[in-house]
């Protein structure tokens, strides 16, 4: 794992998402099937067709250690993109995380593999092999576009998306943002009457 995404993925996406003001968030339906799922790395995208996921094992082919599959399937929810067995060989193949705007199955399974899954849920229906998708192309996934190479760094709260071109921006920013919220809060931490003028400088703005 390279230098920046060893200091992305020691951030909270909250501060990254701050970082962007609010932007590049992906859709919060789609969620860790465990809460202390963090991953960090960039991004192998996939785009598939509803209901067939022959494209994912072939992004599997190609993935280096660390990579994140983030998988564009129009947000399809009835066919699994992926069960235990796919889950399990991305694992072997050593990709960091599966993200994606669909579900998948096998879910006691997949939590046993302790491989960190985001997902909109589950469902029972397994995908076709029509042989028919694309890898390494710009998608969309939970309303955000995303580049092969792009950032992504998923926690409890969510998943980012951070642009290639402004990486190194973005982490300065967030770093930021967590030194002025720390300060915020021992400012402020056990002080009744300085939170009462922070929340009147605060409305008063509004």
């Amino acid at each position: 794992m390279d230098s920046l995404i060893q200091q992305f993925k020691a951030l909270p996406t909250t501060a990254i998402s701050d970082a962007m003001d609010g932007l590049n968030n992906l859709d919060s339906a789609i969620k860790p099937l465990k809460d202390e799922y963090h991953f960090a790395g960039r991004a192998l995208t996939v785009q598939v067709p509803v209901g067939d996921n022959s494209a994912v094992l072939k992004a599997i082919g190609e993935a280096k250690a660390g990579d994140i599959l983030v998988v564009d399937c129009k947000g399809d929810t009835y066919r699994a993109i992926a069960g235990d067995f796919v889950v399990g060989m991305m694992q072997t193949m050593e990709i960091e995380a599966l993200v994606v705007d669909g579900v998948i199955r096998d879910l006691a399974a997949i939590k046993d593999l302790n491989f960190p899954v985001f997902s909109k849920g589950t469902t029972v229906a397994s995908s076709g092999k029509a042989g028919v998708g694309e890898t390494n192309i710009p998608i969309s996934c939970g309303g955000v576009t995303v580049y092969p190479g792009d950032i992504i760094i998923g926690d409890v709260d969510g998943v980012v998306v951070v642009p290639q071109a402004i990486c190194e921006e973005i982490l300065k920013k967030a770093k930021d943002k967590i030194i002025k919220d720390e300060q915020r809060a021992e400012k402020y931490a056990g002080k009744p009457d300085e939170i009462r003028k922070y929340i009147a400088m605060m409305t008063a703005k509004s």
